[in-house]
């Protein structure tokens, strides 16, 4: 039976209805728990400084709880203790935070209030961000500011828990906005450079490669693991990235030329060309790329979009090589390097065999 487009309309009508109204009793309910868990933190925090609580009181109240309430989640003794994480880590932000009165015998749970700087930066983003996230944040982090970057990251990009712990392994948010780049001086308009500035970073972690140190003829193996597991380069470099191609071709006076790695950035409006280079950063990369990107500009950028930008992706990269080498171009550009699951950390260097002494010992 075929659905008219009437019907058709109804139906994804409907469908929408449907999910927003989930989205939103799923959000009103985490909200619920985080003000449950902040008040009972701060319940806790409170008890142990002013009755000197020891961990056996909270995992004897912890055991009494499921026998007063059975089938109680959440309120293990251990997750206890992260309520109490919870509210001793944002206590300082909060205007108006759940009130335990005097006797420390009742709970109420107010609405959580931050002051107007740290609401300004927030917005809606704490509210919609689990516990589970939270805590894995407060304990991976040491500044606010930090803090407030994995949150707002979280929330807008609806990063799952993994999602979440790889970039904070990576340091997302010391890399964010570090890269050298040009970008002063080529973009204009400030809201645009301001954005481009946090949409790339110094270095990305490419844990998905798993390939021995090449010299610059190998770009290729580079290029096709990347293209392989696209999907884990588009998380690394973030929500707002549509993969357009590899080997992008243009053609410029009859000849043809190819970008490695070519997508579109959403939140900039602009494309945004990859060069991928598996060996040092050289000062001629500027050229070729200040060449692609005019040609873009050209021949594929529409009339509604921003100018676009370009990332030399290369290993390694002295950082005033790449600022003398970025004088006198126009087109907005910038360098960074890549790591990939190969590199050693430093604590086992010359604790561990290198590869080639690997090969030999199986030999």
């Amino acid at each position: 039976m075929e659905l008219s487009n009437n019907h058709l309309d109804n139906i994804k009508a409907l469908k929408s209805a449907i999910l927003q109204s989930r989205y939103r009793a799923a959000a009103l309910v985490n909200k619920e728990l985080l003000t449950l868990y902040f008040a009972v933190g701060k319940f806790i925090s409170r008890k142990i400084e002013e009755e000197k609580w020891g961990a056996k009181v909270i995992e004897n109240l912890s055991f009494d709880l499921q026998l007063e309430l059975p089938g109680l989640r959440g309120f293990s003794a251990t997750n206890m203790k992260r309520m109490r994480l919870f509210f001793e880590s944002w206590e300082d932000q909060f205007l108006i935070s759940p009130l335990v009165t005097a006797k420390l015998e009742v709970i109420d749970l107010q609405e959580i209030t931050f002051r107007p700087s740290v609401t300004a930066k927030l917005e809606n983003s704490f509210l919609n961000v689990s516990f589970t996230h939270h805590i894995e944040v407060l304990q991976s982090t040491k500044s606010l500011e930090e803090r407030i970057f994995y949150i707002q990251k979280t929330a807008s990009e609806f990063w799952s828990l993994s999602t979440l712990k790889n970039h904070l392994n990576n340091q997302t948010f010391q890399k964010t906005g570090s890269l050298p780049n040009n970008f002063s001086k080529t973009i204009t308009n400030d809201e645009i450079r301001q954005k481009a500035l946090q949409s790339f970073k110094d270095e990305y972690l490419l844990d998905f490669i798993n390939i021995e140190d090449n010299d610059e003829k190998d770009e290729s193996v580079l290029e096709s693991e990347i293209v392989q597991n696209i999907k884990k380069f588009l998380m690394s470099l973030g929500s707002d990235f549509a993969f357009i191609g590899n080997q992008y071709r243009l053609i410029v006076e009859d000849e043809e030329y190819f970008l490695d790695l070519l997508f579109f950035n959403r939140r900039l409006q602009c494309l945004v060309v990859f060069e991928l280079k598996t060996g040092k950063f050289k000062p001629e990369y500027m050229g070729k790329m200040n060449f692609y990107l005019s040609a873009l500009d050209e021949y594929v950028k529409q009339p509604h979009e921003q100018p676009s930008i370009g990332i030399i992706l290369c290993k390694e990269k002295k950082n005033k090589v790449v600022e003398f080498s970025f004088r006198d171009f126009n087109k907005a550009m910038g360098v960074s390097t890549y790591k990939t699951s190969t590199v050693l950390p430093a604590a086992y260097k010359g604790v561990l065999p290198d590869v080639e002494t690997l090969k030999k010992l199986m030999d």
